[in-house]
């Protein structure tokens, strides 16, 4: 059940009449909104349910018998037990084949056969956000950041189905206390919520797919058919697409859960007006940097050891977020690319620190287009099928000089206004929708009447899943 769906429309219409009507009692609205979830997950493929509910009723079993033990020598055992169980479950899925299919590739070319073949394993959708999920609700009641809770609230925090599928992935100790408050429907910030929600189906049905039919996937699919010029546009367009994609999804998501009175964190702020890899990861998949950053980074030293031993742990941090996106090679040279270019800016800028260097003028413009191009050169194994493919598309943007036909005009003009969006001040967006909530209710309904037909003319015939529906 896609969000830019009718399907979609008329469940969300049916979940939030009946979960205002029910808010006043706790105890049937959280059952309601349970198994409104379980509906939403279980249109993907009802089997995913039993997945889902094993999670919920393990990981509440751990954090139960993590809370119990007096000392921190006889949690750890549980808590170890926890986050093997959980990236078990999560590692059979998505990486067994790929698991199989490297060491039988690596053995049989020294003329080794395993005979091992592929499970054909089907990955559920949404398995790795709520397995990141569970872990840390587990590991905050471990470190005693969070207690448990009831087993129908965590059920309804981990299943939620605004952010089951793709995030943003939000921490127990941001969305179990919402759901033992008394929310009021007049103090919804729905102007908010609308707005995420057009801008999000904006971006998912008409930049995204726009950019996608127009070069990308025929770039992508046969590179060898293209000119550097079209390559140089075509990664330009998917940096586009993977933006517009990811973060119109995660808008819907957080302006639906508004509607329903419940708040998520912010998951994107412009990330590619970032002026250093450090502020894009600051920006881009917030939720997902700041896990990384308090679940892996700092559990591995952080910043402390020496400037050595942090960069390890930036690399290595970055390298398993890489994996976590993919079970394959290029997502890994996807996350080492990150990893590596952060300890590499963090080294420039200590040393001219260190030199007494100011900035110039234009240094804010160099860093930006770094920046931007370093993290468009990631985009390039992010997206490629294949190392091959990869290879192929920067050797001829370098090496096949041309314009070729494959760019036009609205293109370039799409694309050029998407990155350009990313600069247009805060204040401008918040005074018009402060507009809009001012407007009386018939100039409300007509505004986003009106968003919803230029949406569906501008639109494709159907949706394709959100990107990040595969990790």
């Amino acid at each position: 059940m896609l969000f830019p769906t009718f399907e979609f429309a008329l469940f969300f219409s049916g979940v939030f009449v009946v979960s205002w009507l029910l808010r006043p009692h706790p105890q049937p609205w959280r059952w309601f909104l349970l198994a409104a979830s379980f509906v939403f997950y279980g249109a993907f493929e009802w089997v995913y349910c039993l997945l889902l509910g094993f999670s919920i009723l393990a990981n509440q079993a751990f954090a139960l018998a993590i809370h119990r033990q007096p000392d921190e020598a006889r949690r750890k055992p549980i808590l170890a037990l926890a986050v093997l169980v959980n990236l078990g479950v999560l590692g059979y899925y998505k990486y067994t084949d790929f698991f199989i299919e490297s060491v039988t590739g690596t053995l049989g070319a020294v003329g080794i056969e395993t005979g091992w073949v592929p499970l054909q394993i089907v990955l559920p959708v949404a398995i790795s956000f709520f397995t990141f999920q569970a872990l840390s609700y587990v590991i905050d009641v471990f470190r005693g950041d969070a207690e448990p809770s009831p087993l129908l609230d965590f059920a309804v925090y981990l299943s939620f189905f605004p952010h089951l599928v793709a995030g943003p992935i939000v921490r127990a100790r941001e969305l179990l206390p919402q759901l033992r408050q008394r929310a009021d429907p007049r103090k919804v910030n729905s102007a908010l919520a609308f707005r995420l929600i057009m801008a999000g189906l904006f971006k998912k049905v008409v930049i995204s797919s726009f950019v996608s039919a127009a070069i990308v996937d025929d770039v992508f699919a046969v590179p060898g058919q293209y000119r550097s010029f079209e390559i140089l546009i075509a990664v330009y367009a998917y940096a586009v697409q993977i933006y517009a994609d990811f973060s119109g999804y995660t808008d819907i998501a957080i302006g639906c859960a508004l509607l329903l009175g419940l708040r998520f964190p912010q998951n994107f702020d412009a990330p590619y007006a970032a002026t250093s890899m450090q502020g894009f990861w600051r920006k881009w998949h917030m939720t997902l940097s700041f896990w990384l950053r308090d679940y892996l980074y700092i559990p591995l030293g952080g910043n402390k050891g020496g400037p050595n031993r942090r960069d390890l742990n930036l690399f290595l941090t970055m390298l398993i977020g890489g994996f976590w996106h993919g079970a394959a090679w290029t997502f890994l040279v996807w996350g080492a690319l990150h990893g590596i270019a952060l300890g590499a800016e963090r080294r420039i800028l200590e040393a001219r620190a260190a030199a007494g260097k100011v900035p110039g003028r234009w240094s804010p413009v160099i860093r930006w287009a770094i920046t931007f191009h370093v993290v468009c050169l990631g985009w390039v194994f992010f997206r490629a099928e294949s190392f091959g493919h990869a290879f192929e598309l920067l050797w001829r943007l370098v090496a096949a000089p041309g314009i070729g036909s494959a760019v036009t005009p609205m293109l370039l003009f799409v694309i050029a206004i998407s990155i350009a969006s990313q600069f247009v001040p805060t204040d401008w967006v918040d005074q018009v929708q402060a507009a809009f909530s001012r407007a009386v209710p018939a100039l409300q309904a007509l505004a986003l009447a009106g968003g919803l037909l230029l949406i569906d003319a501008l639109g494709p015939e159907g949706v394709p899943p959100f990107i990040y529906f595969q990790f």
